[in-house]
């Protein structure tokens, strides 16, 4: 909701909105509550009081956060179209008893699709990500110790090997199967509702696909079709999705100056 909706208008959405549209999406009103003042005091949300109600607008490590998940959402796209047989490794030995270092470079790096050959070697088809890995690196504080290089393939071996020891694609291709068949509707009753389910669902891909090269996917692959379906979803539902969506938050603006002149009054 906060990516799709919040950051791309004012960074500002008041508590009705969101209880009003989350309770659609099945989530109870308390553990609605509940979350934002997680958000708030883990320093996503400053929250604003304006009389009895409040307004939450997103702080600047939210907006980087949230920029940055929406461009990796909204561009990928599967395989890359050309690839120059390029590979980006890391190498990183992490102490068993450092479970947030390992918790930081796996989560990480899986979401840069890298992916892991054990023994701290991580693999991607991926060059450019480079500074991105040098990030999660130095964030979980382990960047003096690690290796990072980029490599061709010699053909020793099965790069498919290597591949299917790094990635499970059996299970991201079963997941694109199901996203297919989940929004194969193309006019549904609540298009807002509907409009998040679909972000939210397409959002893991980023993290569980790598991206491979076509030379390197099973013959039967779905990732295309699905990246297809999203985009021609996303833009067809986005057009009565938003302004549903900035009618429920002007709502509680109004609602606050209704209120306020009340007090007035009194």
């Amino acid at each position: 909701v906060l990516g799709e909706f919040v950051l791309p208008g004012d960074g500002t959405a008041w508590t009705s909105a969101l209880l009003a549209v989350l309770t659609r999406l099945g989530i109870e009103q308390q553990a609605t509550r509940q979350a934002l003042m997680r958000m708030s005091s883990a320093g996503w949300l400053e929250a604003q009081r304006e009389g009895r109600r409040t307004r939450w607008r997103l702080t600047a490590s939210a907006r980087e956060l949230l920029t940055a998940g929406a461009e990796r959402i909204s561009s990928f796209a599967g395989s890359p179209p050309d690839w120059d047989g390029r590979w980006l490794l890391v190498f990183v030995r992490i102490p068993e008893s450092d479970r947030r270092a390992r918790h930081v470079v796996r989560t990480r790096l899986n979401w840069a699709g890298f992916g892991s050959l054990g023994g701290g070697m991580w693999v991607s088809p991926h060059p450019e990500r480079e500074a991105e890995a040098a990030r999660a690196l130095r964030e979980a504080g382990v960047a003096d110790s690690a290796h990072v290089f980029t490599a061709t393939w010699t053909g020793l071996g099965d790069a498919r090997d290597m591949v299917a020891r790094a990635w499970d694609l059996a299970a991201v291709e079963e997941q694109y199967e199901q996203f297919i068949a989940e929004f194969s509707t193309p006019i549904p009753s609540d298009v807002l509702a509907r409009q998040i389910e679909l972000v939210h669902a397409w959002r893991r891909f980023p993290s569980v696909d790598p991206a491979l090269p076509r030379e390197l996917l099973p013959a039967r692959w779905s990732g295309m079709k699905a990246a297809a379906l999203f985009a021609a979803r996303r833009e067809r539902w986005s057009a009565a999705a938003r302004p549903e969506w900035e009618h429920l938050n002007d709502q509680g603006r109004s609602e606050e100056r209704r209120v306020g002149k009340e007090c007035r009054s009194r």
